[in-house]
């Protein structure tokens, strides 16, 4: 008899090495990402996603660059040629609650059998074009409606996952938390 040890597509058995080590050593949870970026023209621009770093140090085993594009939509005086920051945002949170859903299913035994999110996002452009102060240039509200089907969970084991995912989830609390954003003008 074989037996598997991935559920949802994460290795169950690498998931507990991986919590094992960050308890021995608790600097292993320190992770950063990089990305460069450059303006093209009007609305548009081009990034590359640069090395990863764990507790400071380079994940020699990381190799891969993507390439990830930005434009707005002609409305918005773009030229419609890539999805538009907002569109990032969104999946960023769906990518993240993808990723926070498979793990922590995993982690409580339940399989999912399919998992589909719908995201919408919210602005008021009077802030970003300057029109009115009172009106904040960012988001004003984010809205995820989930999907979630397992041939082993409750309706109710479902819902304690969602709550887990939307606890744990690194980009929502990205989002749902001040963070610090430190711009430097570099000549």
């Amino acid at each position: 008899m074989t037996t598997t040890t991935t559920l949802n597509g994460i290795d169950r058995e690498a998931l507990s090495a991986t919590l094992d080590a960050v308890r021995a050593t608790p600097a292993l949870a320190q992770v950063s990402f990089t990305l460069g970026s450059a303006w093209l023209s009007g609305c548009h621009q081009r990034s590359q996603t640069g090395e990863m770093r764990q507790n400071g140090e380079a994940v020699a085993d990381r190799r891969s660059r993507y390439v990830l594009e930005s434009d707005e939509p002609a409305a918005l005086l773009g030229t419609d040629t890539a999805a538009n920051p907002a569109e990032y945002v969104l999946q960023a949170l769906a990518g993240c609650y993808a990723v926070t859903y498979a793990t922590n299913a995993a982690l409580r035994g339940i399989e999912l059998s399919s998992l589909k999110l719908e995201l919408e996002v919210d602005f008021d452009l009077h802030g970003f074009l300057g029109l009115d102060d009172s009106v904040r240039p960012g988001a004003q509200q984010i809205r995820v409606n989930v999907h979630a089907e397992s041939p082993n969970a409750s309706g109710e084991q479902l819902q304690k996952l969602t709550e887990a995912v939307q606890d744990h989830s690194p980009i929502r609390d990205t989002l749902a938390n001040p963070v610090e954003v430190v711009t430097t003008l570099v000549r």
